[in-house]
């Protein structure tokens, strides 16, 4: 959100580190402030699980939070269950279709964005906007942005980027949210995303959320060197990052890459994302050609 006139966010650095991806500069910056305030040092510790949940490291997140914890981290724990234990998807599912049925309070940012999050892993994309809709945040705005695009609604998304734009032009997650829009446009605007990526790297610190963007725009304009260079770095960053190894995956294909080199790449997925949508259809695509290579075995 912008800052109020004269003020001062105490917590702009850790945010900035949380929006580019750099997860553990995030918490790192994130521990060594020194907040009097309650309501700051709640939203500290909401962008130290959210760090600690996009690192995988589900278990601090339930280990720390317990019942006699602030309600707005309560979400947090709900998020980190869902995306550590698949068995116990559907009830949290169930869980969270009750809580947004009532009184939601529209101020817990955390509960907004966690119910969101999951709804879209779900694919249901249209209920994580019904969510959001609720708020004028502007993360929530960008990730009902993020949904459109999942919809192929670009021309909604075009509108919340607008609506981004009026409420705060030069945050980090306008300029994302704008580079996402540019990058689904494609043609003329995949170099406008770029250099949106390059900017925000050459500000921060190259990561691989921002080397992921970048590899993007230059398959889409056929730079298949620039590309893999870009992704190279990435994997350099997070060797297990599901982003960089799908990027892999797909630029191998289009550079004429021998068969084992995208064969590696794949199978890095699967063995580190197995759930993993690309890694999922993958393999039920591979086990229909299997069985139709059967049936034709048979006839012959």
């Amino acid at each position: 959100m912008p800052e109020q006139q004269g003020e001062t966010d105490e917590l702009f650095d850790v945010k900035t580190q949380f929006y580019i991806g750099n997860y553990q500069s995030a918490i790192n910056e994130a521990q060594k402030l020194k907040l009097n305030n309650t309501l700051q040092k709640l939203e500290r510790d909401v962008f130290i699980y959210r760090s600690y949940i996009a690192l995988k490291k589900y278990g601090v997140v339930i280990n720390e939070i317990h019942g006699a914890s602030p309600q707005e981290l309560q979400p947090l724990k709900q998020l980190a269950e869902y995306l550590s234990q698949p068995n116990k998807r559907e009830s949290i599912v169930l869980k969270l279709d009750q809580q947004i049925s009532g009184n939601i309070d529209v101020n817990n940012h955390a509960f907004l964005l966690v119910a969101a999050t999951i709804y879209y892993n779900e694919s249901c994309y249209e209920t994580a906007l019904k969510v959001l809709h609720l708020s004028s945040h502007l993360e929530c705005r960008a990730l009902m942005l993020q949904a459109q695009l999942k919809m192929d609604r670009v021309d909604l998304a075009k509108k919340e980027l607008k609506s981004m734009q009026e409420i705060d032009d030069d945050a980090i997650l306008t300029q994302l949210a704008s580079a996402w829009v540019n990058l689904t446009l494609g043609g003329e605007k995949l170099q406008e995303a770029y250099y949106t990526f390059q900017e925000l790297a050459d500000k921060n610190t190259p990561t691989a959320l921002l080397l992921n963007g970048q590899a993007a725009c230059c398959i889409g304009q056929s730079k298949y060197e620039e590309a893999e260079s870009a992704l190279q770095d990435a994997l350099e960053k997070d060797s297990n990052n599901t982003d960089t190894l799908v990027n892999l995956i797909v630029l191998s294909q289009l550079s004429g890459k021998t068969p084992e080199v995208c064969n590696r790449y794949l199978s890095q997925l699967i063995d580190t994302a197995p759930e993993h949508p690309f890694a999922v259809e993958f393999q039920a695509k591979e086990k229909y050609f299997d069985s139709l290579a059967k049936q034709y075995v048979m006839v012959a």
